[in-house]
């Protein structure tokens, strides 16, 4: 059997990349003031040639310069393991995506034909299904004017905040038409604090969702339940790039000030001593008046409206 782990007595650099005369020539740099000498390969017992390219491989991995000279010790090694991370992630990756090329073969058996790399799916359903049989990845982006979908369910929902307890990144963008509707924000705040990311944009978008940043599903119309599966590359990487420049300029859920309803609402609590007056004079139904001081409250924290009042004028909300 070969022996790669030690080098006279030593551990070996070769489990992070090097080669054998890749490493003996490193040591012997750091032994030798200077650049490789011109007696280096007969004191390594290297042809010259074998000495030359090891050398010109060890400048390009950044481990010795182009004098000749080499990184310390500490150095190199954190570049070699940070190079050995990169490559093992890439290598993770393509054996991850195996299991792409699993779903879509079984796609392709359940259909009777090819799975494209854009396709129109009709039938929101089969929407839901497609999403749901993904969804057990580490990245989703979702960008959707409404929190809270009709379509959602309380096993989708329980299986979700199981895959986010178990790790999975998932950042939701949604629009600005949710600060007015307290059952949307509540919804949004309460899986914002469960690690579902909640930022809010007034920039106009067609719902997305990407899944992995390999598979994306753009809702054709916002009121209709046709969507694309998108599956080739340069277009995901698109709507990936979209999204993320579109993250970056939305308000964060957490920073968010009060919406022109909620600062209405917070005046009439100070203000009137009955919630139906103080719905009668915002015009708004006694309901969704108190779903606003509900929510309100909740964000302040407050276990009484005396004490929401309080807190609002400590914020510099009243």
């Amino acid at each position: 059997m070969q022996e790669t782990a030690r080098i006279g007595g030593s551990m070996s650099l070769e489990h992070l990349g090097l080669t054998h005369s890749q490493e003996r020539l490193y040591r012997y740099l750091l032994r030798t003031p200077g650049a490789a000498s011109p007696t280096a390969a007969a004191e390594l017992g290297l042809p010259a040639q074998v000495l030359r390219a090891a050398l010109a491989e060890l400048q390009a991995l950044g481990v010795v310069d182009a004098d000749g000279l080499p990184l310390p010790p500490v150095a190199a090694v954190d570049l070699l393991v940070r190079r050995r991370v990169e490559h093992t992630t890439r290598e993770l990756a393509r054996i991850d995506a195996a299991f792409d090329v699993v779903r879509d073969l079984a796609e392709e058996a359940r259909r009777g034909r090819p799975v494209e790399l854009v396709e129109r799916i009709e039938n929101g359903l089969e929407v839901n299904r497609l999403v749901n049989a993904m969804i057990d990845r580490t990245e989703t982006m979702n960008a959707k004017l409404l929190p809270r979908s009709p379509v959602n369910e309380e096993g989708w929902e329980r299986r979700y905040r199981r895959l986010l307890a178990g790790g999975m990144v998932s950042r939701t963008l949604v629009g600005t038409a949710a600060l007015d509707l307290p059952d949307q924000l509540a919804y949004a705040r309460h899986w914002h604090g469960l690690g579902d990311l909640h930022r809010v944009t007034a920039e106009s978008f067609s719902p997305l969702l990407v899944v992995d940043r390999r598979v994306a599903f753009v809702r054709l119309e916002p009121d209709q339940t046709a969507a694309l599966m998108i599956r080739q590359p340069g277009i995901v990487s698109m709507l990936v790039d979209l999204f993320e420049r579109m993250w970056a300029r939305a308000a964060d859920l957490d920073g968010l000030g009060l919406s022109a309803t909620e600062a209405q609402v917070l005046r009439t609590l100070a203000e009137e001593d009955k919630d139906e007056n103080a719905a009668r004079a915002l015009n708004m139904s006694l309901r969704k008046y108190r779903a606003h001081v509900a929510e309100l409250m909740g964000r302040l924290g407050a276990a009484t409206r005396f004490q929401a009042a309080l807190r609002a004028k400590e914020r510099g909300w009243l």
